[in-house]
């Protein structure tokens, strides 16, 4: 059985502070968008891991394989799989791509074991493998708050193109939160951020892009300087890095644009993908 794993995007991402549990205090705006890995998942004598980078762990450390085993603590089975993830959303990008697969494999086990589980359930389920992977389950354009754990879904009513940009280089979550300290975050307006997207205020949306960890990972990675000033100088309304990093993503309403940056970021060898607001 097959399940889509899809990327997301932070329009507007807020650090508000340290917590006393070590975690950081978030304000979000996710918004799930058409690009995927593809996850399969089939009944077998052992559970065994395969993917199309050799690259990854495929051992407890993969969020598939971690997403297995908490399910199974928590309910008890004893069915095992052969799984096989087609991997395309780069890693340390700020596109949630090791969440979205593990929230695919929770989903294909819902369905292929009969398991039925609330919204909260799958929230502390999701929460216990990584803090990306409740919102990741719901694939729906969300307030998110806590860790990541608070969820507040909303309708995306605003149309426009994104267009994904990735250097080589990635960025650790855990490095760019590490860093924090050392410069003065901003803090961007989610709530004007809901607003906007709700109401189909696309100027509202280029006007209320922000994220705090930027300014961390512009210097751990000096080209998502260069291709944010690069968007925006070829005319794209609104560029912003992507979680921590190191994707950097541009929106328009010009298909032209979109087509003819792709083109010059990929000369340049980049990781490039258009996409959209998965609705």
């Amino acid at each position: 059985m097959k399940e889509r794993a899809y990327a997301k995007i932070n329009l507007c991402l807020d650090v508000v502070g340290e917590r006393e549990d070590g975690y950081h205090e978030l304000k979000m705006i996710m918004a799930p968008v058409d690009f995927y890995d593809v996850l399969d998942m089939t009944p077998a004598e052992e559970t065994t891991f395969e993917v199309n980078r050799s690259f990854l762990p495929v051992d407890d450390r993969n969020t598939v394989v971690k997403a297995i085993r908490v399910m199974r603590e928590k309910y008890g089975f004893t069915e095992e799989f052969a799984c096989r993830l087609q991997k395309h959303i780069p890693t340390q990008a700020g596109l949630a791509g090791g969440s979205a697969d593990a929230a695919a494999a929770i989903r294909l086990m819902c369905r292929m074991l009969g398991i039925t589980m609330s919204r909260e359930e799958l929230i502390e389920v999701g929460k216990k493998v990584g803090a990306d992977v409740p919102f990741c389950i719901f694939n729906q354009c969300a307030y998110v708050g806590g860790i990541g754990d608070q969820l507040e879904p909303f309708a995306c009513n605003t149309d426009f193109e994104i267009l994904l940009v990735k250097p080589r280089r990635g960025v650790s979550t855990r490095t760019a939160f590490a860093e924090m300290n050392r410069y003065e975050p901003v803090h961007p307006d989610c709530d004007a951020m809901r607003t906007a997207l709700i109401n189909d205020d696309y100027d509202g949306v280029v006007s209320s892009l922000g994220n705090s960890l930027e300014a961390v990972s512009l210097n751990l990675v000096k080209e998502i300087r260069e291709i944010r000033e690069d968007l925006l100088e070829l005319g794209f309304d609104g560029a912003l890095m992507s979680g921590s990093g190191s994707t950097v993503f541009g929106i328009t309403r010009s298909p032209r644009l979109l087509k003819k940056t792709a083109d010059l970021m990929k000369y340049k060898g980049y990781f490039v993908r258009i996409t959209k607001i998965l609705k």
